[in-house]
């Protein structure tokens, strides 16, 4: 089946991400502005819900509809209160300030999983310059809650050079982790990560390597545990396309976009079978499927 991309929304100049469906409208950012938009498709227009994100980039509700978010240019990951307070969750590991925390998601104990690359130029003007990069590597980061209201952390990659999107599997067994990498010698590639019972990670295993080419920015899982995923660009390879890659890392399907720089995609709509795809010029594209998203929230039976 052909997915038939409509842009519905913007574009606002600058990259769009973070999309998340709130049960009855899409939120995502638009990092340059420091804004979460949210859509609303019965106007087929968006509103600002929260200004000052500090280049927020991915968004996650949890099975509550309480949202937490990457912000970039802070350095942090936080969650946003009804009441339009910010509780920071983590701002730095072992006395160093984090890279730019960039997309995240959250498993059925409540623990928050966030990667922390460096990506020049994605949190503002300080960010293009790589002196201001203080840990010595790019990872994946596991957050525990604790009594109080306190988050532990620890380290969960050990491999990873610019880790991007993340996700879990259907059974919350395997962590598909996008290494995203810019420079030739890093690698771009779709990995599963075996979760072990201490909430570590065994080794990973490359299960799709897009070679030189753009790899994956960000996904979103469906019922059948398929990974659906927003990679390529116009440069080279394929395209611009979203992917779906079943468990194995097969590819199942390829659908190619007019658009370039697709960043990331979550499913929406009354039965969860629409995906929207935000894009590196701030495009929110929307498409009918026949395939049915599996997230968080809201609760689905």
């Amino acid at each position: 089946m052909t997915w038939d991309f409509v842009n519905v929304n913007g574009p606002y100049g600058g990259v769009t991400e973070g999309p998340a469906w709130d049960g009855g409208g899409l939120l995502f950012t638009h990092i340059p502005t420091s804004r979460i938009m949210r859509f609303d498709p019965a106007s087929r227009s968006s509103s600002v819900v929260r200004s000052d994100t500090n280049h927020a980039n991915g968004l996650m509700l949890d099975p509550g509809g309480h949202l937490y978010a990457c912000e970039g240019d802070a350095r942090r990951v936080v969650r946003y209160e009804p009441d339009g307070g910010v509780t920071v969750l983590a701002d730095s590991f072992e006395g160093k300030r984090f890279n730019i925390p960039n997309d995240l998601a959250i498993d059925l104990q409540g623990r928050v999983w966030f990667t922390d690359p460096y990506y020049e130029g994605a949190a503002g003007a300080w960010s293009q310059d790589r002196a201001n990069k203080n840990l010595d590597h790019d990872s994946v980061y596991r957050l525990d809650p604790q009594p109080g209201g306190s988050w532990s952390i620890a380290r969960v990659t050990f491999d990873t050079t610019r880790p991007n999107g993340l996700l879990f599997s259907l059974d919350h067994s395997t962590l598909y982790v996008a290494q995203s990498g810019r420079n030739p010698d890093e690698k771009r590639q779709l990995r599963g990560y075996p979760v072990q019972a201490d909430g570590s990670l065994g080794p990973g295993r490359v299960l799709h390597d897009f070679g030189e080419y753009r790899g994956i920015d960000g996904m979103v899982l469906d019922t059948d545990g398929n990974i659906v995923a927003t990679a390529g660009y116009r440069q080279g390879g394929p395209g611009p396309m979203i992917y779906v890659f079943a468990p194995s890392g097969e590819v199942l399907e390829t659908h190619p976009l007019e658009v370039d720089r697709p960043t990331n995609c979550s499913f929406g709509g009354p039965d969860l079978t629409t995906l929207y795809v935000t894009t590196g010029d701030g495009h929110l594209l929307r498409a009918f499927t026949e395939r049915r998203g599996r997230l968080l929230y809201p609760p689905q039976s």
